[in-house]
């Protein structure tokens, strides 16, 4: 059985910095792909990075590309989210998602099969 926890989410001065969390098990022989998604309030849920475990580059929406990136430590079996210089409108439920395979964009949440239950990231101004 799959299950993705993240952790790491809080509140955050415009500017600053998280470092988000999702721990995978159910998922150990590397090969399937991980994503981070957000959910504004009153908004769709969209991609902001996605990786390949079993290696290779991190894919990054615009939004984020240059503030946040994606890094995974295997022998725990953790993806993180780094996020610097945060802005109000980064405030979002942040998601992790993962599935064997991508039948779809990436950007898309429909893509991903497992997800975790979300942590709250509030920047204010």
């Amino acid at each position: 059985q799959v299950q993705l926890v993240e952790s790491g989410g809080g509140s955050v001065q415009a500017g600053g910095s998280l470092r988000l969390s999702c721990v995978a098990s159910g998922l150990t022989d590397g090969n399937y792909w991980m994503a981070w998604f957000r959910q504004a309030a009153d908004k769709e849920r969209v991609g902001i990075g996605t990786i390949y475990i079993g290696g290779g580059t991190p894919f990054y929406a615009d939004s984020v590309k240059g503030r946040f990136t994606l890094f995974q430590d295997n022998a725990k079996n953790t993806l993180y989210l780094e996020m610097n210089n945060l802005k109000p409108e980064d405030t979002a439920v942040y998601y992790c998602a993962a599935d064997r395979q991508l039948r779809d964009s990436w950007l898309l949440p429909g893509t991903f099969k497992y997800w975790g239950q979300g942590t709250q990231v509030t920047v204010s101004s």
